[in-house]
This record gives structure tokens, sequence and C-alpha cells, in this order.
């Protein structure tokens, strides 16, 4: 299909319509030139619901994602679903060459994610997107400005928390999927670590090795379906050290069981002439921590609350909607962001698996694999 006319009205299909549906259906509306022309979900009242609250015909309702990446009233498909039909839906998206933005982890799991690149390789003009949502916090985005400007000099080492406390006992959350394997792929690791692997990704470089320890501290929890309880088969907290582009160390960890957390996304980078810190939860601020002037103590340091300018201000469905245009911006998270995400995750999955340091380049890569199955 290719790019979008700036001429026309750009019609977007949602695919699930659970929470974070509403969210960015209210961004989309920020928008000039948008509708939301077509919706489909399992649950038939959340259908009906979304229909009549957004004006959509009944023949653009859908019960199942064929139809609604079929439809022709539809130009471009917003995917929020569960990790286990990631992949189906972009692969029928690809296949009807419809544009795609889907929320993370890519994949439930590096094969999904593979196969996805390979048919991307063989046919790269269809648009996609992938939800890695922190990469439009204003500090964030000023961070990697300022790294990549020699701010704090050659970059040495970055630190990455992602903290949750929903998953704390006290709070008796039942069993869903992000517990389920065989729905999630991983835990905290899939839904959490992704968002961390990505913004370390974004603002530093490539990872090139990973050890790491991933860990289920709630192994049984109420299951509503049963009316008993369900085995949580999937990490609850996920740690790992990495080696990053440029000899960067880099220390992780994330869970959904730290008491007193909000949602609670971090990064501190240490270079040469300074500190970075910045957070999700102040997104328009960043903390640099420096000399005053090079002619200072270096033990006599400075910190400063830096406001970050409006200029990094960018939401994530403008971005969605300029690269149906045409505008794809260099920091956009494309599908093969998805897939080197995913191929982090898999190295990340591994090294816990066999206790081992695992080589970013002993995981196959899309045109190796090709090669192979010819």
């Amino acid at each position: 299909m290719g790019k979008v006319s700036d001429l026309r009205e750009i019609r977007i299909g949602i695919i699930g319509l659970g929470g974070m549906a509403g969210e960015h259906v209210k961004h989309l509306e920020k928008l000039e030139a948008v509708r939301v022309s077509a919706v489909c979900d399992t649950n038939a009242e959340s259908v009906e619901r979304f229909a009549r609250k957004l004006g959509i015909e009944l023949e653009h309702c859908h019960r199942d994602y064929v139809s609604l990446v079929a439809d022709p009233d539809v130009d471009a498909v917003l995917s929020i679903t569960p990790n286990d039909v990631h992949y189906r839906i972009l692969e029928c998206c690809l296949q009807f060459r419809k544009p795609f933005m889907t929320e993370k982890p890519f994949t439930r799991t590096y094969e999904e994610a593979l196969d996805l690149y390979r048919q991307h390789l063989s046919d790269p003009g269809v648009p996609g997107m992938v939800g890695f949502s922190y990469r439009y916090v204003p500090s964030f985005r000023y961070a990697r400005d300022l790294i990549r400007s020699g701010a704090i000099g050659t970059v040495r080492s970055v630190f990455v928390q992602y903290l949750q406390s929903w998953g704390v006992p006290m709070f008796g959350t039942p069993m869903n999927w992000r517990y389920e394997r065989a729905i999630t792929g991983t835990g905290a690791l899939a839904d959490l670590g992704s968002h961390m692997v990505d913004a370390a990704r974004f603002i530093i470089g490539e990872f090139r090795e990973v050890a790491a320890h991933l860990n289920t501290f709630i192994s049984r929890r109420p299951d509503p379906r049963s009316g008993g309880e369900g085995t949580v088969d999937v990490d609850d907290f996920a740690g790992f050290l990495a080696l990053l582009d440029g000899g960067v160390s880099g220390v992780f960890q994330t869970s959904r069981n730290a008491y007193g957390s909000g949602n609670q996304l971090e990064l501190t980078i240490h270079g040469d002439l300074g500190t970075i810190k910045v957070g999700c939860e102040k997104p328009e601020e960043l903390v640099w921590i420096r000399r005053q002037t090079e002619s200072d103590n270096p033990s006599s340091s400075v910190t400063e609350a830096r406001r970050v300018p409006a200029s990094y201000e960018l939401s994530q469905m403008q971005d969605f909607v300029d690269m149906l245009r045409g505008r794809v911006r260099e920091e956009l998270p494309s599908l093969v962001d998805g897939y080197e995400n995913q191929k982090v995750l898999e190295a990340i999955i591994r090294a816990a698996e066999e206790r081992r340091t695992v080589s970013l380049a002993d995981i196959s890569s899309p045109i190796a694999a090709s090669e192979g199955a010819g």
C-alpha cells in the first residue's frame, strides 16, 4: 500500500479494545485528518461500545482481525492485543500490505520475530511501527542528543531499572494473561524489560552480549476462571548485565513486585565528563551532573535539574501518522527495532537458562536463516 497521501483523511482500524485502546484513541482524536474507521475485538460488548462512541457503522465492526485488516475502509492498523496474537496480526498486515503499529513486545517468541523480519526483507515496502512509547519521553530524547553531542564525553556505563508494584502479594493480583507463558512469552522481561532494552538501544547503542538471571517470586495466584489457584510460569524479576556498543557496560533490573514503585523507568548514564539521569515519571526534567567549568576541580561537581526544551515533545500517535504520510523520522521504532529488541530478549532468556554469557552474534540473523532455509 505504501504511504497515505497528505491530501485525504487517514482511516485507522483498531484491533484490541482494552484499556490502552481508549488512551490511543484520545491521542488520535487530537490529530488532523485522522479517523478511527473500524474496530475489532473478540468481545462483542467492547466492539459495540467503541462503535457507538466513535460513530462507526456496523459493517466496520469486526470480531476477527483478518476481516478488519482486509476492510477497504482501513488505511492502517493499530494492534493493541496480548502478545500471543502479535505475530498473526502483523503477518496478516504484511500480506495485505497494510501499514501498522503494534504494541510491544514485537512478538511472543524470537522465532516469530525472525519469521516476520524475513517476510519484511522480502517485501520492505510496508511501513511498520512498534509501540516503544518511551522513545517519546522528552527527557529521553534530550538525553540522546546530549550524549551524541559529547556533553558527557565517552560513555562508560548505564544503569537502567523499570519497577512496578502491582504484583506484590498484598495487592492480591489474580492470574491474568501476563502470568501465562503460552500467551505472554516471558513475564516482567517482556512486559517491562523490552522497554528497558529499547531505551538503552535508543540512547546508547546496540547490545553485544548479556548475562542474566530470571526469578519467579509468586508461583501460585488466585484464578478467577477456575475459582482455585493458577500456576505462574513466567518471571517476576529479570536482572541482566550487558555489553553495548563502544564497550559500554550496562546493569538492568525490572520487577512488577517492587513495593512503593509506580511506573518507574529510570536511566543513569555515566561518561568521562559527567552523568545524566532521566526517568519517565519526570518526563520534562533531565538531571546533569558535571563540572561547572573545565578548569574546576573534578571533585567539585554541580547537579543541574534541567528543563527539557519544548522541541523534544512528540506524541507517539503523531509519529505513527507522520509515518503513514511518508515522513519517517530516524528515531521511529520500526519493525527492524522490534526484531532487534526480541533478539536481545532471546539472548537474555538463553543466558539465564544456560547460566552463561550469550553473544548477540550467536543469535541467528534473518539473512543467514533465509539462506539456510534455501
